[in-house]
């Protein structure tokens, strides 16, 4: 029995034949290839620019950098949502403070988003978890009405949409990952996305060790070096990573449309299954997928870890949405948070179970899954009779 994996990259020769090609020109770092992967994401993302980083958190580091966040500010970030989200904040010295999510869709519920305002924040970091986007409207009108930065943490998004607008330039920065559990991958990389010029320039600049060009108007000379007038850091991806990125481009509208064929099939799959929640969509907030996460409905953590070993026995790798992260041990010691003050993110945590979708994926396979799933929601019931 093969062992069906939560998903796994997409590569053929097309990857090959740019590695090859980048490795042969030997300029393997910050080249053609990384300004092309730019330019091809840009306009994907309809991003006036686009700055290729290391990782997702790199992105999301650079972006508190660039909006000169510092000790003192606070951040407000969703409670459940993968740990960077809120380590954005903590690396430049910021307090994340956390806000509830939507039950049914896993993002930051505006409602919580204002609540969670005092006078000392400064941005928030709006995350478009497992593909589906935020309500931006919602939170950019309460972003905006106290002069609050928005950061989009679309490390699971790319390709999403948000009121038929790519997500990623609703805010001042947004912040994308290569990973390869992602849509497209570069093994690992990540990608910073503006309309703003200045920010974009600061970005890259400190991706770049704190290096700016020499002074406008002056010719460069052999002798000529940059200038380095921020403390920066060495985030930039390669440019064979980014020769992967271009090919992976190319497929990107392909692998999307798969997903979403994939995801309409468990649909049909589990409906009428009583037991668990498949992904709500919410009005205007497009959805790619990244990950098909459903929710168990009855029983808690241990219930839904049953149903997980039941799956891992039959070959069938699945996981918990994410994390709620007040719950994890930096946050809650640091803070003194306590799970019962984020609860729909506590719940989250406990009942997720995250399907496989992998590109290739037959309907025979979610079939096997949906099947799985089915005998392992029965045996709590058995048990109980």
């Amino acid at each position: 029995m093969n062992r069906l994996s939560i998903t796994f990259p997409q590569f053929d020769e097309s990857e090959i034949d740019n590695v090859r090609a980048c490795l042969q020109s030997k300029w393997v770092t910050q080249g053609p290839f990384t300004k092309r992967f730019e330019e091809l994401f840009a306009a994907r993302h309809q991003a006036r620019h686009a700055v290729a980083t290391t990782s997702c958190t790199a992105a999301l580091h650079l972006a508190t950098l660039a909006l000169n966040l510092e000790p003192g500010d606070e951040v407000v970030v969703p409670a459940f949502t993968w740990v960077t989200s809120a380590h954005s904040a903590e690396y430049v010295g910021a307090r994340a403070v956390f806000a509830d999510v939507r039950p049914e869709t896993f993002n930051l519920d505006p409602d919580a988003f204002a609540a969670a305002i005092t006078p000392r924040t400064k941005a928030v970091v709006v995350v478009h978890l497992f593909g589906q986007a935020a309500e931006m409207d919602a939170i950019l009108s309460t972003a905006r009405k106290h002069s609050i930065a928005v950061i989009e943490d679309a490390a699971c998004a790319v390709g999403t949409t948000y009121g038929g607008k790519p997500v990623g330039t609703h805010g001042e920065l947004g912040c994308f990952s290569f990973h390869p559990r992602k849509v497209i991958t570069t093994g690992e990389g990540g990608m910073v996305t503006t309309d703003d010029a200045a920010l974009a320039t600061r970005v890259a600049s400190l991706r770049n060790h704190g290096a700016t060009p020499a002074a406008h108007g002056v010719p460069a000379q052999p002798y000529t070096m940059g200038e380095f007038n921020l403390l920066g850091f060495n985030l930039r991806l390669s440019d064979i990573q980014a020769a992967v990125g271009v090919a992976q481009m190319a497929k990107l509208d392909a692998l999307l449309a798969e997903r979403a064929a994939l995801a309409r099939h468990y649909r049909e799959l589990l409906d009428g299954l009583a037991d668990v929640a498949v992904p709500v969509v919410a009005p205007d907030c497009g959805h790619t997928y990244q990950s098909f996460v459903l929710r168990v409905l009855e029983g808690a953590r241990p219930r839904r870890n049953r149903i997980m070993e039941h799956l891992d026995r039959h070959g069938i790798q699945t996981r918990p949405g994410t994390h709620a992260v007040h719950r994890l041990g930096y946050y809650a010691s640091k803070y003194g948070l306590r799970p019962e003050q984020f609860p729909h993110a506590c719940a989250a945590e406990d009942t997720t179970i995250t399907l496989p979708m992998f590109p290739g994926m037959t309907q025979s396979d979610q079939c096997r899954v949906a099947d799985a799933l089915r005998a392992g929601l029965a045996q709590r019931q058995s048990r109980a009779a």
